[in-house]
């Protein structure tokens, strides 16, 4: 199986890569489109600024590749969201897969929140072997509200959305490659989509 994690310079890429090898697989990192595109999984990670990692994706013109992708795609935290509408973080314009904008959380909790939450209300292949109230690792300033494409829910302020999913695009605002055995499952069924 090819699994390519896209390299684009806004990624926590290594933890990525050290987390599927203990699964036994190997992963690339690449920023080559055709490389990307013959991929059986893309994992698209995310860690920084929306709109400088945005500006990032689109020199490299991975903007215009990723959404036109047809195997399972993962995006983690950062890039989760910028595969939603738009962020308000830096006022930019996101991928468009998932239908919903990310938002700040308010000044009445401390951001970022950082550390173990809980994640409840789990729908779909990719939460297999998961039990409801299980605690993923997160760190981020910024959330999707639920909306339809929900699959998982963490609160903190309020309930929002903890993954997505629309067709073969998923999304985790929490970290799988930090999330323990949790998140190695995790990480295990989406390789085994």
């Amino acid at each position: 199986m090819k699994i390519v994690i896209i390299n684009y310079g806004a990624g926590n890429i290594q933890s990525i890569k050290f987390a599927i090898q203990r699964l036994g697989y190997e992963a690339i990192l690449s920023d080559d489109a055709e490389e990307i595109r013959a991929a059986d999984k893309v994992i698209f990670p995310g860690v920084g600024e929306a709109s400088s990692a945005m500006n990032k994706l689109m020199a490299s013109r991975l903007d215009k590749i990723i959404p036109e992708l047809k195997q399972p795609v993962l995006g983690i935290c950062l890039g989760m969201q910028l595969m939603c509408n738009s962020s308000e973080e830096g006022d930019t314009n996101g991928l468009g897969i998932f239908d919903v904008d990310v938002i700040k959380f308010s000044n009445k909790v401390k951001v970022p929140q950082i550390g173990w939450n809980q994640i409840n209300g789990l729908k779909s292949d990719l939460f297999k072997g998961v039990e409801e109230k299980e605690h993923i690792y997160l760190v981020h300033s910024f959330y999707a509200p639920s909306c339809e494409e929900t699959i998982a829910k963490s609160d903190y302020e309020l309930s929002y959305s903890a993954a997505l999913k629309k067709n073969n695009f998923y999304g985790t605002q929490f970290h799988p490659e930090k999330s323990s055995a949790v998140g190695e499952q995790i990480l295990k069924n989406f390789l085994e989509l």
